[in-house]
């Protein structure tokens, strides 16, 4: 009887999971299973793979956000993905004067932002002046728009009502691409914030607490196809059409949905249940999808490499914490990494086909340079490029001849030419690249390196590499574009990206001990001088050898880049995605939202 009564609990216990579960998943598809199929024929439903941090533009520091914020707002131009072509957004035309040093926008008539107040000449300067030259303001958008050696920043001027004016030191060819892209802020919303809070005791602005996450959406005022029209923090973000979008009679669909769905085993659920549009595709997702293609009515795109790039990137900063004046990293391991020898070494021992085929299932490639693949300015290892292929006996010899030795035991461990033994921890994000990390770790190991992997949240990483500058050897990705100038402060001695020699920044004292190598002056005199270039053709000879250089040098060693797919239902008509318009999630293939159409 005792048994029976348990089985009968098992059984409810069981049912009541398999009913949780059922409405788990009832939940993710479009919000809520009573939803009427008629009432979906005009929303498109998109996955984000992570929660937004902030509605304003200037303070985002995360793809995400970017992503969704980017339908709100517009440039004054914007850079099509398929012929590379610059077309006009704010600005209908736009022309070079004074030998390249003077870039003149001129805006369309009649423009309004979606509270139907006029867009002008005086939101553009606002934008510039006064948020995104503002020092107090928070901004890597300041950072790429520094012009030469001096690091100076254009200058601006309102010509009449449509036309503005940027005035620069010198010629600066990113201009078109920096300046242009940025997307224009509303002076009567956003200029009050400006003035520093008297009632603050640290006098910040009071534009770094205007549209936060709590701003009610009904405030938020942009220029974009789209408005934010309900956010539903971890779930949902909705959008409905800009009445005053500069493009007549669009976007064509009249409902946006992101859904934010942070595990993509549950986003690709989700997709083949029908509750989402599109699909960013993993490489173990590929031969499943396929073989469903054409019965669920759904297109894989192919679009190539995705940009960016994925590295493991060694701490090679000699300096000591000013306040402490301990070493930021241990001085034995700091002569490792800072050892080119030893930075090659581990580039020959890394098995990147395997990494491709067991991670990506044969779906990425190689990855040997600092620019992504499908930019204009890539340099190809069929053009000269040095590569790393999988040579791990070479790497060995690379070691021994650099003064460094192995034991007699049975399983040789390196050595340094004092003999301490070559060990060293390595941060991971804790996630997909804890898989990536292990088949390092065992690369590494073949030639005698021990690996301590350390998973942890990417904000403790930041925080390291930022703050402590404690840490030895890390990997990290970053998004790329096509501009080779848009990561000048991952390149500048001084600048707040330098990750892999970070020095002070802001009001930090100078560091003892810390050394700029000649190589890093080098690389960043060569992305001045490729700023400078106007010819294109020479600024990519000019690439090329900055390429070469960090390839020479390994402040970054290169792995892999994945393959960009996306899975894109067939009702949604005209979808052209390309890796170059963003490979966070699906935003490849969402860059001419506005032209959409559902069928």
């Amino acid at each position: 009887m005792r048994k029976s009564i348990q089985r009968r609990v098992k059984v409810k216990r069981w049912k009541a999971l398999v009913l949780l579960i059922l409405i788990s998943i009832c939940s993710l598809m479009l919000w809520g299973c009573a939803v009427k199929p008629e009432a979906a024929k005009n929303r498109l439903v998109i996955p984000l793979d992570s929660d937004i941090k902030t509605f304003n533009p200037v303070l985002i520091g995360d793809a995400y956000s970017g992503i969704a914020i980017g339908f709100t707002l517009s440039g004054l131009i914007a850079e099509n993905p398929l012929t590379k072509m610059f077309e006009p957004e704010l600005a209908e035309k736009w022309e070079f004067q004074q030998d390249g040093k003077q870039l003149i926008f001129t805006l369309r008539p009649d423009l309004k932002w979606s509270d139907g107040q006029p867009l002008t000449v005086d939101d553009v300067l606002f934008t510039y002046e006064k948020v995104i030259f503002n020092e107090k303001i928070p901004t890597g958008n300041r950072d790429i728009l520094r012009i030469g050696q001096a690091q100076t920043l254009p200058k601006l001027e309102k010509l009449d009502d449509r036309r503005i004016s940027f005035l620069m030191s010198e010629p600066f060819a990113p201009a078109l691409r920096s300046i242009g892209g940025l997307s224009i802020l509303p002076k009567h919303i956003f200029e009050p914030t400006i003035q520093e809070d008297p009632q603050q005791k640290d006098k910040k602005l009071k534009f770094l607490e205007t549209w936060t996450l709590g701003t009610p959406v009904n405030q938020l005022v942009g220029s974009g196809a789209y408005l934010i029209q309900e956010y539903r923090p971890s779930q949902r973000i909705i959008y409905k059409p800009n009445p005053y979008y500069w493009k007549k009679d669009h976007p064509k669909i009249k409902q946006l949905v992101m859904q934010i769905v942070e595990s993509p085993d549950t986003a690709l659920l989700n997709f083949r249940s029908q509750g989402l549009d599109m699909y960013r595709l993993r490489g173990e997702d590929f031969q499943l999808m396929k073989r469903f293609e054409k019965r669920d009515r759904f297109t894989i795109y192919n679009a190539g490499p995705a940009t960016g790039q994925s590295f493991i990137m060694f701490n090679l900063n000699k300096g000591r914490n000013p306040k402490t004046n301990e070493p930021f990293v241990e001085p034995i391991k700091s002569k490792w990494f800072n050892d080119v020898n030893f930075r090659r070494a581990i580039a020959y021992a890394l098995n990147r086909e395997a990494m491709i085929n067991n991670l990506s299932r044969g779906l990425a490639q190689t990855q040997n340079s600092p620019v992504s693949i499908p930019s204009p300015y890539y340099f190809s290892p069929e053009q000269g490029l040095k590569v790393y292929d999988y040579q791990p006996e070479k790497s060995k010899q690379i070691l021994q001849q650099a003064g460094y030795k192995y034991n007699t035991e049975s399983k040789p461990r390196l050595l340094d030419a004092q003999g301490n033994p070559v060990r060293f921890t390595m941060m991971v994000p804790a996630g997909a690249r804890v898989a990536l990390a292990a088949l390092i770790k065992k690369d590494l190991d073949a030639i005698g390196i021990t690996v301590d992997l350390n998973p942890v949240d990417f904000r403790i990483i930041t925080d390291k590499l930022d703050n402590s500058k404690q840490w030895d050897a890390t990997i990290l990705g970053f998004t790329g574009g096509a501009e080779p100038n848009s990561a000048i402060n991952l390149w500048a001695p001084d600048g707040d990206s330098h990750m892999f020699n970070k020095g002070p920044v802001g009001d930090e004292p100078p560091f003892p001990g810390r050394e700029v190598a000649d190589w890093e002056k080098k690389i960043h005199e060569i992305m001045v001088k490729g700023a400078q270039e106007i010819d294109e053709a020479k600024r990519k000879v000019i690439y090329a050898e900055y390429q070469q250089l960090v390839q020479e040098q390994l402040p970054l060693i290169h792995l892999t880049i994945p393959l960009y797919l996306v899975a894109v239902r067939d009702r949604v008509q005209n979808a052209q995605p390309k890796s170059l318009a963003g490979s966070t999630g699906v935003a490849g293939a969402l860059w001419n939202v506005d032209q959409l159409v559902l069928q």
